[in-house]
């Protein structure tokens, strides 16, 4: 668990690679929170999903792992990402089971 405190706290997403930010904020400033156990909520535009996660060691780095399960528009989805923390920010990769991923910036808000 200790690993896991340089990725607890709630972090905004300020960028997505193939949303726009007017889409990522559409219902609510987007965000991913993570707990220092490794579950989480995340939410950008129509997609909202509950985390569940684990920080690896991947080479010389320390990267978050996460799968979740939520809704896009009320339909059921889940899928998978990671997460690593580059110059402050948390820098990574969510993916939709069968359909859109995308790579994410966020900067912490607390």
């Amino acid at each position: 668990m200790k690993q896991m405190k340089a990725f607890a706290g709630k972090w905004r997403i300020v960028e997505m690679e193939v949303w726009d930010q007017d889409y990522v904020d559409m219902e609510v400033p987007g965000y991913i929170r993570i707990g220092a156990d490794g579950t989480g909520r995340f939410q950008f535009g129509l997609v909202s999903g509950d985390i569940d996660g684990r920080a690896e060691q991947c080479g010389n780095t320390l990267r978050f792992e996460f799968s979740w399960s939520g809704q896009d528009e009320n339909d059921p989805v889940c899928g998978r990402g990671w997460a690593l923390i580059e110059n402050g920010e948390l820098n990574g990769r969510v993916y939709q089971h069968l359909a859109d991923d995308s790579a994410f910036r966020a900067t912490k808000t607390e």
